[in-house]
C-alpha cells in the first residue's frame, strides 16, 4: 500500500506536504515521537526494502524478508523542513548499531533513510555528514540510505500503538522514556494539545 495524499492535503494553499519514510528501530517508538511533531500531518507504521509484496509483521519478524519496520510520515514542509525530521530521526535511536535498537534485533530494526528525491537524499548525506564531523557518537553512524520504492502499510493493531498501549510493558519500559526524552530535547518542536 501506497501512501497516497488526499487532494485536500495536495490542494491546501497553506501547507506544502512532503513525505520522509524512515526506519529507526521499532516502528512503534518511531511512531509516537513524530506523531508529537509540529507539521507532521500523518505517521503511519509499516514496512519497506525489502522484495517480499505485502509483507505480515509475523514475516517481517523473521528478518527474511528484506523489509525494514518503518514510518512513512506526511509533513507540513513550510512547518517543518525534511533537515529538522531528520535531526529528530538521529536524535531519538541509535544510528551506530547495525541491525539493532537495544533489545530488538534483526535486520527488521535496522537504521535507514528512504528518500523519495534527490533532495532528499542529498540532506541526508549532509545530515550523516555533519553528525559524523561533530562526533556526536562514539562509533560510525550505520544508518542505510536507499531510494524509496513501495510502502506496505502494517496491520491495523500497530496504528497509533503507544498511544492504544501506554501501560503495555515495552511501551512503559522502552517508549515512555525515549518519548520523556525527545520532549525535554525538543520541547520547541512539539505540537500544542
Amino acid at each position: 500500500m501506497r501512501i497516497a495524499l488526499t487532494s485536500k492535503q495536495k490542494n491546501n494553499r497553506k501547507t506544502q506536504t512532503e513525505v520522509a519514510t524512515l526506519g529507526g528501530g521499532c516502528f512503534w517508538c518511531t511512531e509516537a515521537v513524530f506523531q508529537e511533531v509540529k507539521g507532521v500531518l500523518e505517521v503511519e507504521p509499516g514496512y519497506s526494502g525489502g522484495d517480499l509484496a505485502n509483507p505480515s509483521y509475523e514475516l517481517v519478524s523473521t528478518g527474511t524478508t528484506g523489509h525494514a519496520e518503518v514510518v512513512q510520515i506526511i509533513f507540513d514542509a513550510k512547518t517543518i523542513s525534511f533537515t529538522d525530521i531528520l535531526k529528530i530521526f538521529f536524535e531519538t535511536h541509535d544510528p551506530t548499531t547495525l541491525n539493532r535498537q537495544g533489545t530488538d534485533v534483526g535486520t527488521q530494526y535496522r537504521s535507514i533513510i528512504f528518500y523519495h528525491n534527490e533532495k532528499q537524499k542529498a540532506t541526508a548525506e549532509k545530515v550523516v555528514a555533519e553528525l559524523e564531523k561533530s562526533k556526536k557518537y562514539a562509533n560510525p553512524i550505520v544508518t542505510q540510505l536507499e531510494p524509496f520504492k513501495i510502502f506496505y502499510g502494517a496491520e491495523k493493531y500497530h496504528k497509533d500503538y503507544y498511544k492504544c498501549n501506554p501501560n503495555q510493558s515495552y511501551c512503559r519500559l522502552i517508549i515512555s522514556p525515549k518519548i520523556q526524552k525527545f520532549r525535554e530535547k525538543f520541547g520547541e518542536q512539539l505540537k500544542r494539545p
